[in-house]
C-alpha cells in the first residue's frame, strides 16, 4: 500500500531540523526500498525547509503511522502536524525515474484537499512534467479525500493548474526539491 506523508515544520525549529538531519537521513535509509519520492518543502524563496515530504509503499495503515510518527523529528518536536493518508501511484514510478532529473527547473508539491466527487483520478496531458502524482485516500482506500503531486514548473501558478481548482476545497503549493543523501 502506498501512503503519502507530510511533516510540516513547526515555526522556530529550523535549528533542532538542521540538528537532526543525520538521524532523519539514517531513519529514511531504512526505507530505501519502499521509497517512491522524498524530499522537502522550502519558503517561497527556496532558502529554508518548511516541511518534509514522503511517499512510501509499507503493509499497511498500521506500519505507515509508526513510520510516520517515528521519524526523529516527529519526536523531536520538528513538525507542528504529520498529514498522513493512502495514496495511488498514477505514474508507477518512483522519483529517481523521473526523466527531468533531480535538478533544473523549479518543483512544487501541489496538494488538493478534496470536497464532494472525487476529481483527477486520471494522470493530465503533459505527465512528462509530473515527478509524482496520485490520489489521497482514506486508510481503507475507499473515500477520495484528495491529490498529491510533485510537479515541475516554471512557477507555482503553473503548478497549481495541474489540478481542477474548482473541485477542491483548498489547493496548496509548495517549494519542493528531491530529498535525501547527495
Amino acid at each position: 500500500m502506498e501512503f503519502f506523508c507530510y511533516h510540516r515544520d513547526r515555526p522556530g525549529s529550523l535549528q533542532l531540523r538542521n540538528e537532526l538531519l543525520e538521524e532523519h537521513w539514517s531513519y529514511m535509509d531504512r526505507y530505501a526500498a519502499e521509497m517512491i519520492a522524498r524530499g522537502p518543502t522550502l519558503t517561497d524563496d527556496g532558502g529554508a525547509p518548511t516541511g518534509s515530504v514522503h511517499i512510501v509503499d509499507l503493509p499497511g495503515p498500521a506500519t505507515a503511522r509508526s513510520f510516520a510518527f517515528g521519524e526523529p523529528g516527529c519526536q523531536a518536536g520538528v513538525y507542528r502536524d504529520v498529514m498522513l493518508r493512502r495514496w495511488r501511484n498514477l505514474l508507477g514510478r518512483t522519483m529517481w525515474e523521473f526523466t527531468g532529473g533531480p535538478t533544473g527547473g523549479n518543483r512544487y508539491l501541489v496538494l488538493g484537499l478534496g470536497t464532494g466527487q472525487p476529481a483527477d483520478l486520471e494522470v493530465p496531458f503533459g505527465q512528462d512534467e509530473l515527478i509524482a502524482y496520485g490520489p489521497l485516500l482514506s486508510d481503507d482506500g475507499a473515500t477520495w479525500l484528495g491529490t498529491a503531486a510533485l510537479v515541475r514548473a516554471p512557477d507555482p501558478d503553473t503548478a497549481r493548474a495541474v489540478l481542477t481548482p474548482d473541485r477542491y476545497a483548498d489547493i496548496e503549493v509548495h517549494g519542493w526539491q528531491f530529498g535525501g543523501r547527495s
